[in-house]
């Protein structure tokens, strides 16, 4: 019983008969004035020439949103669009709409007048025998019982304003929802929002993973060693490290505060030799070899392999510590690889399910390129090779 009288507590049970009834507002001034058959048919013309203009989607809309489902245009609810209409599509949809929001709104609005009457008349008649008029359903006599039949009328009149209110709002969302290409402009914009806070994920873990895990690396060697030349250096490598980190954050961070600022310039291959001396001031023995003109690869090629170079480094000094390092950079046959090797540790983790691994995996498949990492002869390997067109 309960759970029957809870749309009655709810505000928006009455605020969608309000938006059915105010539909027929004008066409019964209308019919007052002069009842005749082309009255309707003049409203109906009417009603189809308004929802041609662009601008009516926008106000049809908006009562919807804030009528039919209790929200305000910005905030999140149900799917109707608060925009004019751009094809013809939209615009076929909005005429539906208003002839359907006039038929159910005299509809709905009728029967309720009607079932309104058809309880003055059971009361009436009950106790006087006199009947109020006008409804369809006709009560005669004078009969006490039908006292019994009066609260009938208003249970019915209750599902109608309730029902009516579901099925106009279902209607609403259906006519005045989303058109096939808004939905997938509206996919493609969360999609693009989604691989950019992705990219920006990975910018973060590889930048501000690899100053941290040099800074460790660095300050742990410079404790054990206890020489002053040492120590100096390692503090110098931190420092530069921790410097580039900072500019990559702050580079990120700008992106995110300002959507329509120009991402500043972004470290490529061209840069690798600072990546290469940070490994070597943490103790790896890096032995890089580079084979063609890597000043030509193609900028987005470039900033990627250079990320992908610094998560590998990064993983070589976080797992193995200070270990020889092979690194081979080529450019040949339009394709750019990336070799990195090392020896496996014993005990180190075998396995190439980390987020960095898997995102040296995701930045070559973005690029159209492959990325394999894992054991390899008892050495770790990271081999990529991404395409330069």
């Amino acid at each position: 019983m309960v759970r029957m009288l809870r749309p009655f507590t709810r505000a928006v049970t009455y605020t969608r008969w309000l938006h059915l009834s105010m539909a027929i507002v004008w066409p019964s001034l209308w019919l007052f004035i002069d009842e005749a058959w082309w009255t309707v048919a003049t409203a109906t013309v009417l009603l189809g020439l308004a929802g041609l203009v662009p601008a009516m989607r926008v106000v049809e809309g908006f009562q919807a949103r804030l009528l039919l489902t209790g929200h305000r245009d910005g905030e999140e609810g149900p799917e109707i669009v608060v925009a004019p209409s751009v094809t013809w599509g939209d615009r076929g949809r909005v005429v539906v709409w208003l002839q359907a929001r006039l038929f159910f709104g005299a509809l709905v609005s009728h029967l309720a007048v009607q079932l309104l009457l058809l309880e003055v008349d059971l009361v009436s008649t009950a106790f006087s025998g006199e009947r109020a008029g006008g409804a369809w359903l006709v009560v005669t006599g004078h009969r006490w019982w039908h006292a019994l039949f009066a609260p009938l009328p208003l249970v019915v009149a209750a599902a109608v304003v309730v029902g009516s209110g579901h099925l106009i709002t279902a209607l609403a969302l259906r006519l005045l929802g989303p058109s096939p290409a808004e939905r997938l402009a509206a996919l493609e914009e969360r999609t693009e929002q989604l691989l950019e806070r992705t990219r920006i994920a990975r910018e973060l873990h590889d930048s501000i993973g690899h100053a941290l895990t040099v800074a460790v690396v660095q300050a742990g060697a410079a404790r054990a060693a206890g020489d002053p030349a040492f120590t100096d250096r390692a503090l110098g490598a931190i420092e530069e490290t921790g410097r580039a980190a900072l500019e990559d954050l702050e580079r990120v961070l700008g992106v995110l505060r300002e959507s329509g600022k120009p991402v500043s310039r972004r470290p490529t291959l061209a840069d690798a030799d600072r990546l290469l001396e940070s490994a070597r001031a943490s103790g790896a023995k890096v032995d890089a070899e580079v084979t063609g003109p890597v000043e030509t690869v193609p900028g987005p090629v470039s900033r990627e392999g250079y990320r992908i170079l610094q998560e590998s480094l990064t993983n070589v000094l976080r797992h193995a510590g200070a270990v020889p390092v092979r690194v081979r950079v080529r450019v040949a046959d339009d394709t750019l690889v990336l070799a990195v090797r090392n020896p496996l540790p014993a005990g180190a983790p075998g396995s190439g399910h980390g987020s960095g691994l898997r995102g040296i995996r995701e930045r070559a498949a973005l690029l159209g390129g492959l990325a394999r990492t894992g054991p390899d002869e008892g050495d770790w390997q990271v081999h990529a090779e991404l395409p330069l067109s």
